[in-house]
């Protein structure tokens, strides 16, 4: 894994973080100012590879799906294939029949 930085100083991932502007007060923002609670900044939780993990799990999920999906299309190709190589033996077969039975006619025909 490629990962800038040092070992004991990592570079960090992610959106930086810009600090908080704060607006500078006037003579008519002289009334008292009441400061609402923010919210507080989400604590990492546990390591970068433990970020990764559910990405990695749906990956996985998302290979398998696309393996099963590709072996049923083969599987639909094999059948589909089959289906048409009776029906052709089987036309073949009536053909062949319909000849035999024409060079019979023809032949009942000259004999007589």
């Amino acid at each position: 894994m490629n990962v800038p930085g040092t070992i004991g100083r990592p570079f960090p991932h992610g959106p930086r973080r810009e600090p908080l502007m704060r607006p500078t007060r006037t003579a008519a923002d002289a009334a008292p100012h009441r400061a609402e609670p923010r919210p507080a900044l989400p604590a990492p939780n546990g390591t970068r590879t433990m970020h990764l993990i559910p990405e990695a799990m749906a990956r996985s999920h998302m290979a398998e799906r696309i393996l099963e999906a590709e072996s049923q299309r083969t599987a639909y190709r094999l059948a589909a294939a089959r289906r048409l190589e009776r029906r052709a033996a089987r036309l073949h077969r009536r053909a062949e029949q319909a000849s035999l039975r024409a060079r019979r006619a023809l032949a009942r025909v000259l004999m007589h």
